[in-house]
């Protein structure tokens, strides 16, 4: 019997107090170079968009929230660029939406429903983008 996949979705920034203020400065001033578009598009300048945790609560699927940082002590050897969303069932890492497709989507609603068709469409096995 397989277990429940799990949403993990993986920033591609470090965890701290002085990265978390560095990436609030680069977002307020130099946008277009930040480097995190799953940031972008889920998170204001200081705070999670509520639009983006009412549809994470309504999802049905247990969701994770890691940092490039803790992910590769969790995950490490991952080859794949950052941010990116997988999931995470049966000791197996797929990938879901990676860097390139985050990259270009407009707003959090693209997000969204790339995460309802390529991650919960078949949540046992991921589908490419």
């Amino acid at each position: 019997m397989s277990a429940d996949p799990v949403l993990l979705f993986v920033y591609n920034a470090d965890t701290g107090l002085f990265n978390t203020m560095a990436d609030i400065g680069h977002k307020i001033f130099s946008p277009q170079t930040y480097s995190c578009d799953l940031c972008q598009l889920t998170h204001g300048y200081f705070s999670e968009r509520a639009e983006w945790r009412a549809f994470v609560e309504q999802l049905g699927v247990e969701s994770r929230f890691l940092h490039r940082d803790e992910f590769h002590r969790e995950f490490p050897g991952q080859p794949d660029a950052l941010p990116a969303v997988f999931i995470h069932r049966d000791n197996e890492l797929s990938l879901c939406i990676d860097s390139v497709e985050l990259s270009r989507f407009e707003d959090l609603d693209d997000l969204m429903s790339a995460i309802k068709d390529h991650c919960l469409a078949n949540p046992g096995a991921a589908a490419g983008p």
